[in-house]
């Protein structure tokens, strides 16, 4: 998968169809974050299995991409080919993300599976590095374990949960959903480069296969109930607008122009900002070790992202 395909924008030049410089790509995808921690929120009120969840969001988030693809290929033609296979099997993974991580959550844990799941923060940077020879800061590989303990004090990963049945398959499958997401990431990724024009259609795509995928695995998990009382219908309806529509196609636009190792960073401050909305939407109370794993958390995020300013020469240290 490589990123000389003809007509891939260079570096620093526009491109016809891509968002505005008044959006840097950076806030768009802490925006995105924004827009994806609401999803345990969403969840909290819908009442509903996590199986079931993840199915709707992804059918119903279609109601609304639809159109809005058919509407993009008459303006800028048919999405190649060659990256709508890209789309298809972008959104398997992102299937397989929602399926494995709902199983994780069942086997080891909320807790543990929200932290095995934020190994994308290491996988989609190593991804691009390996596919595509995209450079990986070398502050970002220091704040790497750091995050990662701070997502554990995050997702209370460190405290023993009695209900907990099988940590070792709970592990596998919250380390692979985590994979599973930063594939998605790295296609999508490669699909904004290479065709710039289409950000809608290949969050379509993706978001169908998606929906695929979780439908054929929901048995293995908690299976899909379609028997929902009307507030939980209307929950999971501002969920898949909310938490898929707006922050997927937010995505699509800000990664393509973001170095990976800083989105999947940034994206580290969705957990973070679940706990602050679950503290003020729906009163939960964190521990001590979960706001102090928020702290931790964002204070990585901002080291791997500075750029210190070199001296002035002649300026002595």
């Amino acid at each position: 998968m490589q990123d000389k395909l003809p007509g891939t924008p260079t570096p620093g030049t526009p491109t016809p169809g891509t968002p505005a410089p008044g959006a840097p790509p950076g806030l768009v995808v802490i925006a995105a974050a924004c827009c994806l921690s609401l999803t345990g929120v969403l969840v909290k009120l819908a009442a509903v299995d996590a199986g079931t969840v993840a199915f709707l969001r992804c059918a119903i988030a279609l109601l609304a991409l639809g159109p809005l693809a058919v509407r993009e290929c008459r303006r800028h033609g048919m999405l190649p080919r060659p990256l709508l296979g890209w789309a298809v099997l972008a959104g398997v993974f992102l299937g397989l993300d929602y399926a494995m991580y709902t199983a994780a959550i069942l086997d080891a844990g909320a807790g543990v599976a929200t932290v095995l799941n934020n190994v994308q923060v290491i996988v989609f940077p190593v991804l691009a590095r390996v596919l595509s020879a995209t450079p990986i800061r070398p502050r970002f590989l220091l704040a790497c374990p750091i995050m990662l303990a701070g997502m554990a004090l995050v997702g209370g990963a460190f405290a023993h949960d009695p209900q907990v049945t099988h940590q070792l398959r709970g592990t596998v499958l919250g380390l692979l959903s985590g994979a599973a997401y930063a594939g998605y990431l790295h296609l999508n990724r490669q699909s904004g480069r290479h065709s710039p024009r289409h950000l809608v259609t290949p969050v379509c795509a993706a978001t169908g296969s998606a929906a695929l995928v979780i439908g054929l695995l929901a048995p293995a998990t908690t299976g899909i109930d379609l028997t929902l009382p009307g507030s939980a219908w209307l929950w999971i309806t501002l969920l898949a607008l909310i938490g898929q529509v707006a922050p997927f196609l937010l995505l699509a636009s800000a990664i393509p122009r973001t170095a990976p190792n800083t989105a999947a960073t940034l994206l580290l401050l969705q957990p973070v900002l679940a706990v602050v909305f679950g503290m003020l939407i729906v009163a939960e109370a964190p521990a001590p070790s979960q706001l102090l794993g928020c702290l931790v958390v964002v204070l990585a995020v901002w080291f791997a992202n500075h750029s210190p300013r070199s001296a002035p020469v002649g300026q002595s240290g």
